[in-house]
Order: structure tokens, then C-alpha cells, then sequence
């Protein structure tokens, strides 16, 4: 009896010391360089957000934030790495919203539970998806877009960069809440469904202001639209869908967002938040942020839980109605 006592003791003295610990190991954290994994090829988007973070948290913590790359295989690849790491702050990883909030209504077998495996340490930018057409296109506003999809009758063509991706199901959530049926092309690369759309391969697609900027400043593409509540700061002259005779309160949203195994201590996550959250207050990634169209996300994790909870529902409904699965 008394050796147990002494046990339970030791126990929790240990468990003590161990919480008193955790503030002190959060003030120096980080004691080494911290990797931040990335489902993104170099020079996409969320990996030059990424890297120009990476900078102002390198200089604050004195310590290296490593960008890893590890691309393909709907994301799994990156996300599998960072579920096997410790949750101790030092393994990172920073995905979008189609992987938290989407992805788990498309497949029945996907290698990781967002809820369950993760959560999230600091949302990044939030921007939302323009309606694009090619610059020889007749259609001068979604009015016309629509009616052309009516009389064509599903023989108007939109592209996506895959069954399952965001511009996929958020056209099919257009094409519900339009009327309007519409024939999927999938493509296998971002610069090939822009190009299609540019040339007139295929009529429109979704689109942000990251990936068909090029196209569009060498007036290749024209935005019909802008699917958000307010027009975009940059792009001031396209107006929103519902302004260009679309659907009332038609939005398509993506957010990116770092996310930690599950576990990793409270005061460890609250320093990395607070020092993304810095980063993202500078001018300098302001700048970088709008250059891309990308809204700086200045907020607490829990915004990031709330906006994947929403996300996942609206989500599961339109997957649901369309019958899209990808296993």
C-alpha cells in the first residue's frame, strides 16, 4: 500500500512538473528549426505565402522555418507526414480547405481524420474564385452565361483541375443553385485548364486571381465575375456574381491554413499563432498577399475550426446531392 502511494505520487508530481514545464518550454520555443509541410509544388500560391511567412518567423524566432514540399497524391502525401510527427510544435503542415472540409465526403477511405488527427495552430489568407472565361468568349456577364447554358441544353463546357476538386463541386453548387446543367472537363494541371479556357477548349472555369493572373494581365481570360460577397480589392471592375445576374449570395470560398498534430501543447500553439499572426500584420506580406489576390487571416484557431465546420456542411450537402465520390 505504501509503495503505491508512493507511486501515485511520483505520478503526479511528475504530471506537475511536466504543466509547469510547458509555459517555460512555449517562451523558448523554438530551440530548433521547425518544418512546415506543404501538399504544393514550389512557386504555387500557398507555397509562396508560405515562404515569405517563413521569413518574418525565421528572424523572430531565431530559428529556421523549412518549407518541404511534398506534392501528389491528393495531398496525402504531405498530410501522412505530418500525422506521423510529434506533437511538440516542430513539424508543421499548411493545406486548404479541400482537405479539412471536403475531402472526407469524397472518399470513404481517406488515411486521415482531420478532427481527429490534427488541429489547427494558425489560419493564413482566405480569397474566393472568379467566374473566367476566354477573352474572344461571347458572354459579356453570368446573365449570358446562364442563358447559353440553358439553350445548349448541358453542352456548355466548364473545366476543373479534377473530379472532386473545389471548382468542380462549387460548379455543381452553381449549376443547382442556377438551374443550369453544365458538362464537367477535367484536367490534370492548373496551366492546361487555363489555357483550354483561354482558347476556348473548354468555355469557363472557376478561377482565383493567383492562378489566372498571368492570363489575365496578357488579356488571354476575362473575369466575368467575382464569387464573393464583395467585390475584390485589385479587381474592383469585375463585379460579384449576384451583381452580373447571378445567384443571390453566391459565394466560393478557399482559406489555407497550419495545422499541428493533435496533442501539440496549448502554449506551443499559441506562440506559433501569435507569430504568424505578426508576420501576416507586416506591410511587406500584405503586399505579397495582394499581388497574389490573397486576404490576410489574421484570427485565433478556433476561427479555423469554425470555418471548416461550416465548410463541411455546406460541402456534404452538394456532394450528397451530386452523387461525386472518388472511391
Amino acid at each position: 500500500m505504501k509503495f503505491l502511494q508512493i507511486k501515485s505520487l511520483t505520478a503526479a508530481a511528475a504530471m506537475l512538473l511536466a504543466c509547469a514545464l510547458l509555459p517555460a518550454a512555449a517562451q523558448t520555443f523554438p530551440v530548433k528549426p521547425v518544418r512546415a509541410v506543404l501538399p504544393y509544388s514550389a512557386g504555387s500560391g500557398p507555397d509562396s505565402v508560405m515562404r515569405s511567412v517563413g521569413e518574418k518567423l525565421t528572424r523572430d524566432w531565431g530559428q529556421q522555418l523549412v518549407v518541404d514540399n511534398k506534392p501528389g497524391a491528393n495531398g496525402w502525401l504531405a498530410i501522412g507526414e505530418a500525422k506521423r510527427a510529434q506533437p511538440d510544435g516542430y513539424t508543421l503542415m499548411t493545406v486548404d480547405s479541400t482537405h479539412m472540409t471536403l475531402q472526407p465526403h469524397l472518399y470513404k477511405q481517406l488515411p486521415f481524420d482531420p478532427a481527429r488527427d490534427f488541429e489547427p495552430v494558425a489560419p493564413l489568407y482566405r480569397t474566393n474564385f472568379f467566374i473566367v472565361v476566354g477573352a474572344n468568349a461571347p458572354w459579356k456577364n453570368v446573365t449570358e452565361l446562364l442563358a447559353a447554358a440553358k439553350a445548349k441544353d448541358g453542352h456548355l463546357t466548364y473545366g476543373s483541375w479534377g473530379i472532386g476538386s473545389v471548382a468542380h463541386v462549387g460548379t455543381a453548387m452553381f449549376e443547382h443553385s442556377t438551374g443550369a446543367k453544365m458538362t464537367h472537363v477535367p484536367f490534370k494541371e492548373l496551366p492546361q485548364l487555363y489555357t483550354a479556357v483561354a482558347t476556348g477548349e473548354v468555355d469557363w472555369a472557376f478561377g482565383t486571381a493567383a492562378t489566372v493572373a498571368p492570363l489575365y494581365k496578357a488579356r488571354k481570360v476575362r473575369l466575368l465575375a467575382y464569387a464573393g460577397h464583395n467585390r475584390m480589392a485589385g479587381y474592383t471592375d469585375v463585379p460579384t456574381v449576384a451583381e452580373s445576374g447571378g445567384p443571390a449570395g453566391f459565394e466560393l470560398p478557399t482559406w489555407v491554413a497550419m495545422y499541428a498534430p493533435k496533442g501539440t501543447p496549448k502554449p506551443v500553439v499559441d506562440r506559433i499563432q501569435s507569430a504568424v499572426a505578426k508576420a501576416l500584420a507586416d506591410a511587406d506580406i500584405r503586399d505579397r498577399l495582394a499581388n497574389f489576390g490573397f486576404e490576410p487571416w489574421i484570427a485565433p484557431p478556433s476561427d479555423v475550426t469554425k470555418a471548416a465546420e461550416a465548410d463541411k456542411l455546406r460541402f456534404a450537402e452538394i456532394v450528397r446531392r451530386s452523387r461525386i465520390a472518388l472511391d
